[in-house]
């Protein structure tokens, strides 16, 4: 009797109507693997290309932050900013490093990143058009052992200035003030541009006595040196002014009183003679009317009237 065996061929075919007829007896099933065949392959995806994701707390707007914690950018440090400046002395784009050097002497390597902002007169720029020797403002910040900018401003346009104090001498178109904020000599230059004005009215510049209070405006030139555009005289040697305001300091014993001027509410301290007449009722907060006189040392009163 001949014996049947089954080629290779013939027993994958067999296999095949097998599986035919699985699937036709319990389609669910079919499906169920299918589905399974899939999640397996999209998980391998997901672990080929990783990718740490996570939205903010707002339901209503579900920004993804990045995290990564290679390539993601971190918060800002917290804590307070400090405001330095000073010129660049030099700036590393590869280290990301900026050196200052400040106003008040030494140099400060801070860093910078993509969290930094950078502005030149305002305009928002990137690194790459900062140069050295420009004008510079930072916001700093304490990131861990490091400085950090937060934001760095360059000025390159110099507005005009202000200062104020009293004329210290004045030869050669070059004036000398002693500064109210900083009690330090500064120089100004006049020159045929130079508006002088006193009382309003326009003055030479030979009004600049020495003794005179004024008041500057200025083009910044170097640090102790300028261009003195605009030049008012407040107060000169020998001159009267009467003061109208409230009292808000009386010192009996010293024979001071300080007054609240309405004209430039500024206060003004005001010596009084020692046989002068104080008013019986003048005291702090009375609305006062003063005649007094600038000695090139202070202001003393010739008299007093309380309203």
């Amino acid at each position: 009797m001949r014996r049947f065996y089954p080629s290779a061929s013939s027993a994958l075919v067999f296999i095949g109507l097998l599986c035919t007829w699985a699937t036709a007896q319990n389609p669910a099933q079919a499906g169920t693997q299918s589905s399974g065949t899939a999640s397996i392959a999209a998980t391998a995806d997901v672990d080929q290309n990783p990718v740490t994701v996570k939205t903010t707390s707002d339901s209503n707007s579900k920004k993804p932050i990045d995290t990564d914690p290679i390539f993601g950018v971190p918060p800002l440090p917290k804590g307070k900013t400090s405001l330095v400046g000073g010129r660049v002395a030099h700036i590393d784009g590869v280290h990301n490093r900026l050196t200052v050097k400040v106003f008040n002497g030494g140099k400060w390597n801070i860093a910078f990143d993509e969290r930094t902002h950078f502005y030149i007169d305002g305009a928002e720029t990137t690194f790459a058009n900062i140069k050295k020797g420009e004008r510079v403002y930072v916001d700093t910040m304490l990131d861990n052992h490091q400085i950090f900018a937060r934001n760095v401003h360059i000025i390159t346009k110099s507005g005009p200035a202000s200062a104020s104090g009293q004329v210290v001498a004045y030869n050669n178109g070059v004036m000398t003030i002693r500064d109210d904020l900083s009690a330090r000599p500064v120089q100004f230059r006049i020159d045929g541009q130079t508006r002088v004005m006193r009382d309003g009215s326009p003055a030479s510049a030979a009004a600049l006595q020495p003794g005179s209070l004024i008041a500057v405006q200025f083009s910044p030139d170097t640090p102790n040196r300028g261009v003195a555009r605009e030049v008012k005289i407040l107060a000169a040697p020998g001159q009267s002014v009467t003061f109208f305001g409230k009292v808000t300091n009386v010192d009996l014993r010293n024979r001071q009183l300080a007054v609240e001027n309405h004209t430039d509410n500024k206060t003004y301290e005001i010596a009084m003679d020692g046989d002068q007449t104080i008013p019986s009722n003048l005291t702090v907060g009375s609305e006062v009317s003063v005649a007094a006189v600038f000695d090139g040392r202070g202001y003393k009163a010739q008299s007093i009237s309380v309203k």
